[in-house]
C-alpha cells in the first residue's frame, strides 16, 4: 500500500492499539499533524512539550500501557528531556516521536535543528533517526517492542520533516527480531533451587519489593509468597500499592524517610528477598551498614543491575511474576513465627506519628489522612517532589498498584499535576488526585489550561508552607538554619489563579476547613484546584541523615 511518511506512522500507531497521544505541533511535524486532523486520532494539546511527556508517562504507570508523545524539532525536542529521564530512571514506556530538520539540512545548524537522538542517548532505552521511508515500519514496531518488553523504557524516533512527505509502500510487521535484544524472562532453576533453600533455612526473611512488581504485574505473587511464608514485607516509593497498605506484615517504605519497622527489618534480617528493586541510594544509607547479617537474593528482570551497587548471594535474572510463580510452586515454609512477632512490635509500638492541634496551625500530614478518608483510599494519587511526596507515601493507605505514580528516581518537580491528567484521560471515571507542593506546582501550572479544556477532573490538593520545603528541612538540619533562597514569598494566590484558568479554587487555612474543602472538591465537576495553607516549618520524619545507617533516624523514637 502506497503512503506518506506521516500516514504511515498514523498507520503504525493503529496497529499498535494507540488511542491517544500527547503532544504539541511545530514546523517540522506539521505533515503529521495534517494527518492527526484527518485521521481524527485523540491528541491531547498540552500547553507546553514537558507536559506532554510526563502526561504520557502518568498514563503509562496508570494504565500499564505504552505513551506516546510528539514534538517538534529543536526547542520542542529538547523541552522533552526532563520527562525521558524521568520514564528512564522509573522503567516507564513511551515512545516519543520528534520531527527532525529535512534530511538534507541536517548538520548544518539548520533553523530549530538540534541533535536530539545524540542528546538523549543516556536516558532512552533505544532510539532512532529515521533516514529511509522504506525502514520506518520496522523501527516503529522495534520502538513499541524495546519499550514494553525486558525492563520497559522510552524510545525516541526521530523523524524528519521532509520524509514524512515521501510516498512509499507500507507493510506492518507482526514481530520483529532485534539483533543482540533477548530479556530474559524465566529464571535460572539452579538459581530457583538455591533460593528456595535459603527460604527454607532463614529465621528473620524480609522482602524488599520495588516498582518492578508493578511493572511485571507480579503483586498478587508476592502477595502470596508473604502470606504462606510469613515473611514481612517493605517497597520501595514506586513499589507503594503492591501490597495494600493494612496488610498484617506490610511495614512501610524504608530508607530516608521510611518507618522504624521497615529500617530495623532490614537491618536485622538474615535474609533479603530483593524482587524489582535496585538499592537506591534513599533505601540504603551507607551501603556498609546496610542489611550486615542478610544473605540477598536478587531478582530482576535487568541483569545490569544485579550486583551493581549490593553485591546478590543469589542472583536470578527473569521476569518477577514468572520466578514468583515458580518458586511457590516448590516453596516451604521456614520456622518465622518469633521474627513476625518482633516486627509486629516494632510496626505497633513506633507508629508513624504528628500532632494536630485543634487551634493550631494545618498539618500537612493531616490532609494527606483526610485525602485518603474522602476518598475511601481509591483515588490515582500523583505527587510531585519533596516533603508533600514524603507525607503522602507515609500517610496515604496504597491498597492497588498503579495507584501511586511519583517520580522516583529523577526525583522531578512538575511532574505530579501533567502526571495526573494523563492517567484521568486513561481513567476518565476514576478519580484523580494530584498532591503537589507550592514550589513543585508551579513548574507546569499552564497545564490548568489542558485540565479545562478536555473538562478533566484533576482534583489538585496543594500543600502550600511558603518554601520549597525540603529544601528548607535540610537547610534547618544540615546548614544551621540559613534559609538561602528556599522562602516563596511572591507566589500567586492559587485560587485565584484556577480561576482565571476557569477551574474552581477553593483554600483551607484552618484545621476545621480541611474536610469541608475536599468534600466540596470532590464533589464539583471538572478540575479543581486546593489550597492548604500548612504550617511552614513542619518537617518530613523519621529521617535518616546523608551517609549514615539506615536505624540512625532523626524522630524515628
Amino acid at each position: 500500500m502506497k503512503m506518506t511518511g506521516a500516514q504511515m506512522v498514523l498507520s503504525c500507531l493503529e496497529a499498535e492499539n494507540v488511542d491517544v497521544v500527547f503532544g504539541f505541533p511545530g514546523g517540522s511535524v506539521l505533515t503529521l499533524y495534517d494527518e492527526i486532523y484527518k485521521k481524527g486520532l485523540r491528541h491531547i494539546l498540552t500547553r507546553h512539550e514537558q507536559g506532554a511527556v510526563h502526561a504520557a508517562d502518568g498514563y503509562a504507570r496508570a494504565s500499564g500501557k505504552p505513551g506516546v508523545v510528539i514534538a517538534t524539532s529543536g526547542p520542542g525536542a529538547t523541552n522533552l528531556v526532563t520527562g525521558i529521564a524521568t520514564a528512564y530512571m522509573d522503567s516507564i514506556p513511551l515512545i516519543l516521536i520528534t520531527g527532525q530538520v529535512a534530511r538534507p539540512f541536517i548538520g548544518t545548524d539548520a533553523f530549530q535543528e538540534a541533535d536530539i537522538t545524540g542528546i538523549t542517548l543516556p536516558i532512552t532505552k533505544h532510539n532512532y533517526l529515521v533516514k529511509d521511508l522504506e525502514e520506518l515500519p520496522v523501527i516503529f514496531k522495534e520502538a513499541f517492542t524495546i519499550a514494553t518488553t525486558g525492563r520497559q523504557g522510552p524510545v525516541l524516533i526521530d523523524l524528519p520533516k521532509d520524509l514524512q512527505a515521501e510516498i512509499g509502500d507500507f507493510h506492518y510487521p507482526h514481530r520483529v527480531e532485534i539483533c543482540g535484544y533477548k530479556p530474559t524472562y524465566e529464571g535460572h532453576p539452579g538459581q530457583i533451587t538455591k533460593a528456595l533453600a535459603l527460604l527454607k533455612k532463614a529465621r528473620r526473611p524480609l522482602i524488599y519489593a520495588g516498582g518492578g512488581i508493578i511493572s511485571s504485574g507480579a503483586h498478587q505473587e508476592l502477595l502470596e509468597l508473604s502470606q504462606s511464608g510469613a515473611i514481612p514485607v517493605t517497597t520501595t516509593l514506586t513499589g507503594l500499592g503492591s501490597i495494600p497498605y493494612d496488610y498484617e506484615l506490610f511495614l512501610g517504605m524504608p530508607g530516608m524517610h521510611g518507618t522504624y519497622a521497615a529500617n530495623h527489618a532490614i537491618n536485622e534480617s538474615d535474609l533479603l528477598i530483593t524482587v524489582g528493586a535496585r538499592f537506591d541510594d534513599r533505601v540504603t544509607g551507607k551501603i556498609e551498614h546496610f542489611a550486615p547479617h542478610a544473605e540477598i537474593i536478587h531478582i530482576d528482570i535487568d541483569p545490569a543491575e544485579i550486583g551493581k551497587n549490593i553485591v546478590a548471594h543469589i542472583p536470578i535474572v527473569g521476569d518477577i511474576r514468572m520466578v514468583l510463580k515458580e518458586m511457590l510452586k516448590r516453596f516451604r515454609k521456614g520456622e518465622t513465627e518469633e521474627w513476625c512477632r518482633k516486627v509486629k512490635e516494632w510496626k505497633n509500638s513506633h507508629p508513624l506519628r504528628y500532632k494536630q492541634e485543634e487551634s493550631g496551625p494545618i498539618k500537612p500530614q493531616f490532609v494527606i489522612e483526610e485525602l485518603n478518608r474522602h476518598s475511601g483510599g481509591n483515588a490515582i494519587v500523583t505527587t510531585d517532589v519533596g516533603q508533600h511526596q514524603m507525607w503522602t507515601a507515609q500517610y496515604y493507605r496504597f491498597k492497588k498498584p498503579r495507584t501511586l505514580l511519583s517520580s522516583g528516581g529523577l526525583g522531578t518537580m512538575g511532574f505530579g499535576f501533567p502526571a495526573a491528567i494523563g492517567a484521568q484521560v486513561a481513567f476518565p471515571d476514576r478519580l484523580v488526585i494530584c498532591i503537589a507542593g507550592d514550589g513543585s506546582f508551579q513548574m507546569n501550572l499552564q497545564e490548568l489550561a489542558t485540565a479545562v479544556h478536555y473538562q478533566l477532573p484533576v482534583k489538585v490538593a496543594i500543600i502550600n508552607n511558603h518554601y520549597l520545603g525540603m529544601v528548607r528541612q535540610w537547610q534547618e538540619m544540615f546548614y544551621e538554619g540559613r534559609y538561602s533562597h528556599s522562602s516563596l514569598d511572591g507566589s500567586p494566590d492559587f485560587v485565584r489563579l484556577a480561576e482565571a484558568y476557569g477551574a474552581k479554587g477553593y483554600r483551607a487555612t484552618a484545621v476545621e476547613e480541611v474536610g469541608p474543602v475536599i468534600k466540596k472538591a470532590f464533589n464539583t465537576p471538572g478540575p479543581v484546584l486546593m489550597d492548604f495553607h500548612v504550617d511552614p516549618e513542619e518537617n518530613v520524619l523519621p529521617m535518616v541523615a546523608p551517609n549514615t545507617s539506615i536505624v540512625d533516624m532523626i524522630g524515628g523514637e
